[in-house]
Formats: C-alpha cells, structure tokens, sequence
C-alpha cells in the first residue's frame, strides 16, 4: 500500500462559498513555503491556470470521464473470459459516458494516485458538506459491502475452481471476481487509510450567513460520525465593517451577526476561525487567487471513541461516541448482529463492535455534552463465567 503523505488537507463547506479558493489559497501558501503540494480539483479552468504559476505547487484536474472509462476499461479486460462465456460483445471507448457516481469514482482514484511519494502534501477540493461526508465514508463502506458478497470463509472453495475450469475449459468466473474484489479492496483500503491518517484535516468554508452555523454544526456531526474532525472553520467574503457606503454598511452588519453566532459555534469545540475578506468580485485568474491570505490549520482529528468497563460497578459497559452537534430528534441506534448502525444528523455508519461488545446485549443509549453513551450489558449465554 503506498505510503501517506505527511498531510492531507480536505476543504468543504457550503455551496458557493468559494471552497476551490481557499483550497487554491492553501495549495498555494504551503507550497511558497516549500511543501511540495498537489492540488487536486474539478475545476478544469482552475487547473489549467494554476499550473507552473508556483513552483513545488502541482496541480491535477479531477476528470470523473476518463476516471469512469479507465476504471471500466480495465473491468473489461480483466473481466474479458466472463464476457465471452455470456456472448457480449466489448464496449469500445467512444461508447461509454459517465454515469451517476462517476465524480466520486474519479476522486477516490485521484486521492489514491497522489499518494506516490512525490508529494508532501495533498490539498483536496471536496464538494459541500453532506456530498463530502459520503465521499469520506465512500471507502469503507464499499469495503463492508465487499467483504458481505465474497466473505473470506467461503474462499476455502477456491482450491476446487483449477479442477472445474480444466473440466470446463476456461476460467472460472468465480475465481475471477474474487481476484477483482481483492484488488478493488487494496484499493480502497488505500484511500481509507489517507482519510483515517492522523496528518489528515478538514477545513469548512462558509460564507457568514443565515445557514452558516448550521452548515459548521452539520459537518461537525457528520465527520465526527467518520472519525474525524474540522481542523478550522474559514468565514469568506467577509465586507469591510467601517464601509461608508449605507447598503454596503447594513450587509456588513448583518454578516458581522452571522459570523457572532458562527464563532461561539466553533469556541465550543475550540475549532480556529478564519476570517477571509471579500474580493469586491470572483477571483480573476490564478495571480488574485493564490493571494487569498490562508494557510491550512494544523490536523486535528475526530475525539476517541472509548469503551468504559463499569462492570464491577454498574454490571455494564458503556461505548462513549462523539457526535458534537447532534440531536435526539435525528438520532436512531439499530444493533445489527455484530455491528451497530447510527443515524445522526441525516448520516448513516454501520459500526463493527468492539470484541467485548459483541457478546453484549444493548442496555440503553444518551446524547449527553456532545457524545452518545451507548450501554452494553454482558449476555449470560455468550460471557465467560
């Protein structure tokens, strides 16, 4: 598996915020201070400008069209004795256009092929929040549903498939899909290894608004859903206070009482707050972009997720998860065998229990300060006596 980089900063935040700015910011200033830095982005344009504009700064255009026709092209040939034993005929390059999911497919790659070594840091210009989320959670969930189709227990049979393809005279499908799902895990395993790494953050853009807080609160429940945590909050595009102008001066103010509730949103959880100012107007080709004055926080990770043992004491266990920013009213807890599926917020994770756990039944559960305490108390048939 390639090797992390040092640092991954990821930017989101709300739509029309000006994310892929502050991502280009970013990108920018950590490379003019000597990083060497890979900016990956959707923006063609952006790219396109940005490249050779500062030295040790690379840029890659994310393209989710040639993403999707690699990624099936290769399907296709690897998959080439199955298609001839069903009697299709191979789709040609001109055939194929992205389909739904293709933008996600092409930056998990993007993120995966950054990881060669070259660089030591990976700025990456997500989409807003709730897209982001599942993009994040995009990696392991595929994994889980790998490991349910083609579960390791059932691979003991792959000894018998040489004895039924020279019956046959071809290859197994069989064993065709497993040697797939195997290199489609290592793959996998590789972006979620970038996501969890402890030198990876998230910074929120958001311009100071009515929806700006509830945009902060929902990245902060969905991250830390994930295991992670936004590093620094950035409040763009903020007017001049002392602006003479009687229109420009009432907009001011009431981006100034936005961005009050904004900071005590982040004091809570003691993330830094970054105010950027407004241009007048977009920003016009690279030279205004890369002069935005932002420089990504230090990485600062999601809180632990704890098991307590208060056994001899309360005769259970309790599973602390942060879930800062949650509420009852979209909190929902299903156990599921070995694993515990949690709703918050509108986000969804089907968690593996703790091996203590798993031989547990489910007592209770409270949203308290920020985090769920779920108690588990020992089932008499499965505990150790």
């Amino acid at each position: 598996m390639p090797a992390a980089p040092a640092r991954t900063v990821l930017i989101t935040g709300a739509g029309g915020a000006g994310r892929t700015t502050v991502a280009v910011a970013t990108a920018a200033a950590a490379a003019r201070a000597g990083t060497r830095t890979l900016l990956l982005t959707y923006d063609t344009e952006a790219a396109a400008a940005l490249s050779g504009a500062v030295p040790g700064l690379g840029v890659a255009s994310i393209d989710p069209g040639a993403a999707f026709q690699d990624a099936l092209l290769d399907l296709q040939s690897r998959g080439g004795t199955l298609l001839a034993l069903l009697g299709a005929a191979p789709l040609d390059p001109e055939e194929l256009t992205p389909l739904p999911g293709a933008e996600a497919l092409a930056l998990l790659r993007a993120v995966r092929a950054a990881h060669d070594g070259t660089w030591e840091l990976a700025v990456v210009d997500l989409p807003p929040v709730r897209e982001a989320v599942g993009l994040l959670a995009l990696p392991g969930q595929l994994r889980r549903y790998l490991a349910r189709l083609l579960p390791e227990d059932r691979q003991a049979a792959r000894a018998l498939r040489p004895v039924l393809a020279q019956l046959a005279g071809v290859p197994m499908p069989t064993e065709w899909a497993y040697e797939a799902a195997a290199r489609a895990d290592r793959e996998l395993a590789a972006v979620q290894a970038v996501v969890e790494h402890p030198g990876t953050s998230v910074t929120v853009v958001v311009e100071p608004g009515a929806r700006a807080a509830d945009v902060v609160r929902t990245a902060r429940t969905g991250l830390a859903l994930h295991g992670l945590g936004p590093a620094s909050v950035v409040a763009n595009r903020l007017l001049p206070a002392d602006a003479a102008d009687p229109f420009l001066a009432a907009l001011s103010g009431t981006q100034q009482t936005h961005l009050k509730a904004l900071a005590e949103v982040c004091a809570a959880d003691g993330v830094p707050l970054y105010e950027l100012p407004h241009l007048g107007r977009e920003p016009q080709g690279p030279e205004e972009a890369l002069a935005v004055p932002y420089e990504a926080a230090p990485a600062a990770g999601g809180e632990p997720w704890t098991v307590e043992d208060r056994l001899r004491d309360e005769g259970h266990f309790v599973w602390s998860l942060p879930l800062p920013g949650a509420t009852k009213d979209g909190l929902d807890l299903v156990r599921r065998g070995d694993e515990l599926v949690v709703d918050a917020g509108g986000f969804r994770r089907i968690l593996p229990l703790p091996s203590a756990l798993r031989r547990c039944t489910v007592e209770g559960a409270a949203l308290r300060d920020g985090a769920l305490r779920v108690r588990f108390t020992p089932d008499p048939g499965l505990w150790p006596r």
